[in-house]
């Protein structure tokens, strides 16, 4: 409303005036023309840059429409506000596009293909693809939002080359903002500065683990405290020393929290291991049908959705043998951070144990510590930074 009025950007009604504009602060037969980008949504100010006729918009409206716009959408990028970096990187590459457009028009008044129309399109992919990092794929969009196929070869040659010059200076916002908010996303390549990087580097010790049979006491106790998702089972009674690692104990297998928690909830307490195919059969139908009836379940307070550990049940022994994994994804002291990144891409992994020359625990490497390591390139350089990741 302020840039309205102080401006005050008035012209006569024509066939070229943009469609919403309103006459506010202007005499009769008169609209102002910062009107027509404030007085409607984004979409119908983006579809107006896009297909108004030449002469609809003047310099000094486009530009402070655009300095203010852009300086609102980079103080809303981030904030837990519906506000978006969509619409309003289009609209203010739409506007700067204008702007181009209009300044080539002035330099070739003759030429037909000197379209504001036609460089507000090609601004707002180049805006929009320099934020997001997106080529085909808006490109795509862009050649459907306008329906002609001809804009096809300068819409990819544009977002090819902001790509270009945008990855040489930094990376993309979305990038910028996983980083930032401590999102264990993993890229699609493993950082290319670390080779040097070994297992016992990334890996959290000492590991928490679990015996073979264990009290219940001890299971509420460790899922109220600790995090994990997935617990390795040892053999306590052979553990040895590594330099300066100490192992847990000799791998047996691995048991995930979930499981945990619906052995808890059913109270499956000083059972025998199944020794029949029923046997076996009835306990995984256990597992499947909690799994679709408590999608998240969940310990509070010893309870278990509607289940409550009693202080009896503490003191009873569960033996997790029958539903332990016994042969989960392990790797070495020695392994390269490429080598474990790469098994959590291409197996889908969320944890992955380290053990010694012996098969003994020694740690455990989730998403979280790879996550920990990102390449950064600026202006051409680049190197390797350890981020804090949210646990």
């Amino acid at each position: 409303m302020a840039s309205i009025y102080s401006l005050n950007y008035c012209r006569d009604y024509t066939e070229a005036s943009p469609k919403f504009a309103v006459q506010m602060f202007c005499s009769e037969s008169k609209h102002n023309e910062l009107s027509a980008f404030w007085f409607q949504k984004s979409e119908d100010t983006l579809r107006s840059l896009f297909h108004d006729p030449k002469g609809s918009y003047s310099v000094v409206p486009l530009v402070v429409f655009f300095l203010m716009y852009f300086c609102m959408s980079i103080m809303t990028t981030g904030l837990s506000v519906s506000a978006g970096v969509f619409v309003p990187a289009l609209l203010s590459g739409a506007a700067w596009g204008r702007l181009i457009g209009i300044g080539i028009q002035h330099v070739f008044p003759e030429a037909n293909w000197a379209e504001p129309a036609k460089y507000a399109v090609i601004g707002a992919a180049a805006h929009l693809g320099g934020i997001c990092r997106i080529s085909i794929s808006l490109t795509v969009m862009m050649i459907e939002a306008t329906g002609n196929i001809t804009f096809g070869l300068p819409l990819m040659l544009t977002l090819i080359t902001t790509k270009w010059i945008g990855d040489f200076f930094t990376e993309g916002v979305y990038e910028m903002q996983i980083y930032l908010n401590g999102v264990p996303l993993l890229p699609s390549d493993p950082p290319p500065l670390s080779s040097d990087i070994k297992a016992t580097d990334v890996m959290s010790a000492p590991p928490v683990v679990f015996p073979s049979k264990v009290k219940v006491a001890r299971i509420i106790d460790t899922l109220d405290n600790v995090p994990h998702n997935g617990f390795p089972i040892v053999d306590p009674s052979t553990s040895s020393s590594h330099g300066v690692l100490k192992s847990a104990g000799r791998l047996k297998g691995l048991i995930l929290k979930s499981q945990l928690l619906i052995l808890l909830h059913s109270k499956s307490f000083n059972e025998l291991a199944p020794t029949t195919s029923d046997q076996l059969r009835k306990k995984l139908h256990m597992f499947r049908e909690a799994y679709a009836k408590y999608q998240k379940i969940q310990l509070r307070s010893g309870w278990i959705e509607d289940v409550q550990i009693t202080e009896e049940d503490y003191n009873q022994t569960l033996d997790l043998r029958p539903y332990m994994n016994p042969s989960p994804y392990t790797v070495k002291l020695d392994a390269s951070l490429p080598r474990i990144f790469r098994l959590f891409r291409g197996l889908g992994l969320r944890h992955i144990i380290v053990v010694n020359d012996v098969n003994e625990v020694v740690g455990m490497v989730t998403r979280k510590d790879l996550a920990r390591y990102r390449t950064w390139r600026h202006a051409g350089a680049m190197g390797l930074k350890e981020l804090r990741v949210q646990v």
